[in-house]
């Protein structure tokens, strides 16, 4: 069982090397150079720690007895906590088959062995500028509660906003903590296909009662993960927002709504459960609201509104 430990302050790395004299040299030139240092001799205590504190970085020797540094890498990057961290191999495997399994297992870059410390030093700001700023990107969208998540073409999610979580969770409660269903798998890999050969990639919607949730691909990741923006969709909130930016009453609201919807004072009155000479009433005072004469034009005014709450 591993001590607990508690995370140093400042940036934070952790080195693992099986070797004494190894982690002594990285040690005392990352001290020197303001880090905090953790260190780990072997590859199961390396994963604890990365877990247990979330190091801004990790420095991997390769070769190592028992689990080796490519199976700690596709582990690390197997796990929701540690997969946004990035990995440095420290190795003297420099054939080319090395290092294309290496970079298959998801490091982010390596240095060779004997490892000069000018070089780690240089690789290791480079890379947590690289982490900071999407770190920043992610808090952003956090801030500003937009649903966006990053996810692979196996339907691993490797990253989500505190918003796409939340809807992820609502929509699938079966498959939320496992990833993302098998029919937005399939419909990723259709897009991603589909944006590869130069055709349109149109969204998913998937509808429950009267709620939609869609899914927009975004963009393509250097790490093979794609980002989806998620828009959630309802009857009733478009209708709060057409109450909101239109100051209508709730009933008012829902006539503009259904009438945006193409729908006929006949039908809007079934949909309500009123007269449609009541609904054409309602729709007396919403003309007057908008300043508008006919329903083509109120309409639109809808349709915009609508538009600018996605």
């Amino acid at each position: 069982m591993l001590q607990a430990i508690e995370r140093p302050p400042g940036q934070l790395v952790l080195v693992v090397d099986d070797v004494p004299e190894n982690q002594a040299v990285l040690h005392d030139a990352l001290d020197e150079s303001g880090y905090s240092v953790v260190v780990a001799n072997n590859g199961v205590t390396a994963i604890e720690r990365a877990c247990a504190l979330s190091p801004d970085i990790v420095l991997l020797d390769a070769v190592m007895p028992g689990m080796d540094g490519f199976e700690v890498c596709r582990r690390l990057k197997a796990d929701l906590r540690t997969r946004a961290i990035p990995v440095v191999f420290m190795t003297g495997l420099t054939e080319d088959e090395h290092i294309l399994a290496a970079f298959q297992a998801g490091v982010a870059d390596y240095v060779t062995k004997p490892v000069r410390q000018s070089e780690v030093l240089a690789r290791i700001r480079a890379h947590m500028r690289t982490a900071s700023m999407v770190t920043e990107a992610r808090s952003a969208l956090d801030a500003f509660g937009h649903a966006v998540l990053v996810a692979g073409l196996d339907g691993r999610i490797a990253w989500q906003t505190p918003l796409a979580r939340a809807w992820m969770q609502s929509w699938f409660a079966d498959d939320a903590n496992r990833g993302m269903p098998a029919r937005v798998v399939l419909w990723l890999q259709d897009a991603v296909s589909a944006r590869a050969a130069g055709q349109e990639t149109p969204p998913l919607v998937l509808a429950q009662g009267t709620r939609r949730l869609a899914f927009d691909l975004a963009e393509a990741q250097d790490d093979g993960y794609f980002t989806l923006v998620l828009r959630e969709e309802s009857d009733d909130a478009q209708v709060q927002g057409l109450m909101a930016g239109f100051a209508l009453t709730r009933r008012e609201a829902e006539v503009l709504h259904w009438v945006s919807k193409g729908k006929t004072n006949r039908d809007i009155g079934d949909i309500l459960g009123t007269s449609p000479r009541t609904v054409n009433k309602h729709l007396e005072h919403v003309f007057a609201k908008l300043g508008v004469e006919t329903r083509t034009a109120a309409a639109s005014q809808a349709l915009a509104r609508s538009a600018r709450q996605r």
